[in-house]
């Protein structure tokens, strides 16, 4: 039986139209035209380049998912200083992963309220984390954190209410 890929550079032709697809669909800029999802993936690829040691293409989309959010955090800021505090990136959460219309918010916020989220209770925000900007399935998030999906789920609605909370502070 031949060997799994476990590095980067083995895995990312893997699951690279999947990363692609959520940075096009989930990231708009401004005018609502989409943030060069191409650029975003490779961005987040040269993050995890010479890694190795991932399990499997689920476990390689998990890690993916923190260097996107990464990636967009840093280019929303950057944005932000060149316009002197203009042009919010935004997004709805729960179209990010509903694919339904709903409240919106900006990606700075978002990435100040995980902040937060994460030091009230680590799983939560990783389970954020993972769906939102990693596209993981509930199931797929399971088998990640290697919890039952009636947690993750039971997980998910706690975070997503309390994110919702904090965001419309």
């Amino acid at each position: 039986m031949p060997e799994s890929p476990t590095n980067a550079a083995e895995l990312l032709p893997l699951v690279y139209e999947q990363l692609r697809a959520l940075a096009g669909r989930y990231f708009l800029s401004a005018s609502g035209a989409p943030v060069a999802p191409t650029s975003i993936v490779h961005e987040a690829f040269l993050k995890l380049s010479g890694k190795e040691g991932f399990a499997d293409e689920e476990h390689f989309a998990a890690v993916a998912a923190t260097a996107m959010r990464q990636v967009l955090i840093d280019r929303v800021r950057r944005d932000q200083a060149a316009k002197r505090g203009g042009g919010w990136e935004r997004v709805t959460l729960s179209f990010a992963v509903d694919g339904a219309a709903g409240e919106q918010l900006d990606l700075e916020a978002l990435d100040g309220a995980l902040t937060q989220l994460q030091a009230l209770d680590e799983r939560q925000a990783r389970i954020v984390e993972l769906r939102f900007f990693g596209g993981l399935t509930v199931p797929q998030v399971a088998r990640v954190l290697q919890l039952s999906t009636s947690s993750v789920e039971k997980e998910w609605r706690r975070a997503r209410a309390w994110l919702g909370a904090q965001l419309r502070a």
